[in-house]
Formats: C-alpha cells, structure tokens, sequence
C-alpha cells in the first residue's frame, strides 16, 4: 500500500506526527488503536480529531483501494466508513459531496457521478479478503 503524502495543510501537524513515529503508509494508519492515537496526541501538536479523521481515511484507501482524496471527500461529506457508504444510496452520494463541494466553493464539476457512487458502495458491500 501506498505511503500518505502531501496532505492537506489541515493534516499538517499530525503528519509531521506520525512520521516521526515512523508512520509512513496509509495501512499503518489504518491499524492504529485508539490508545496508539492519543500516544500520538502526547506532543501536543496532533489534534486527536484529526488524526481519527486520517484513520477513518486510512481505512476507506486501505479497504476499497480508493484514492485517498476521494476517501477524503467521501469523510468530509459524512460518510466516514465502509458501512456508512455500504448502506448509502449513489444519489445520497452524489447528493452529499456535491454540496459539501458547493459549500467549499471550489466552482469546479463534480468529482462523483451516479457510477462513481455506485462502485464505490459494491466494492463497500464485497466482503473484507
């Protein structure tokens, strides 16, 4: 699995964290405990919000091979897990983070269609290998 780079300025703190954790890949981030996390939080310059925020991340990359800004998408606009998005409909998808992406203002198309969303919510319904 691919290592976690260039995250967004709001991550900034909390990658700078884990790597000197020795936390590169987004597996290793994944499989973080919530103990593991606070250990983290010690410093004082993680913010436990956003490195559960990163996890929950982690496992929509790791579990449905999905790129990491489109895992990032889907947490911000509320759906934050593989059941959440298991249990979603495709037009709540595209309903969701097109007005989140709205809301930002970004003024560019919308990144998921109705067949981005469906594949996404089966490879979500598939089985964990």
């Amino acid at each position: 699995m691919a290592e976690f780079r260039d995250l967004p300025q709001s991550f900034r703190r909390e990658q700078q964290e884990l790597e000197a954790a020795g936390l590169k890949r987004w597996e290793q981030l994944r499989d973080l405990s919530d103990i593991e996390l606070s250990r983290l939080c010690r410093s004082g310059r993680a913010a436990a919000r956003n490195l559960k925020r990163l996890r929950a991340i982690a496992a929509l990359v790791c579990d449905l091979e999905m790129a990491p800004q489109d895992a990032a998408l889907l947490m911000h606009a509320g759906i934050a897990s593989r059941a959440a998005l298991a249990g979603s409909t495709p037009e709540r998808i595209v309903q969701q983070t097109g007005r989140l992406e709205r809301s930002l203002g970004t003024g560019r198309p919308a990144v998921v269609d109705l067949p981005t969303a469906r594949r996404w919510i089966e490879r979500a319904r598939q089985p964990l290998n």
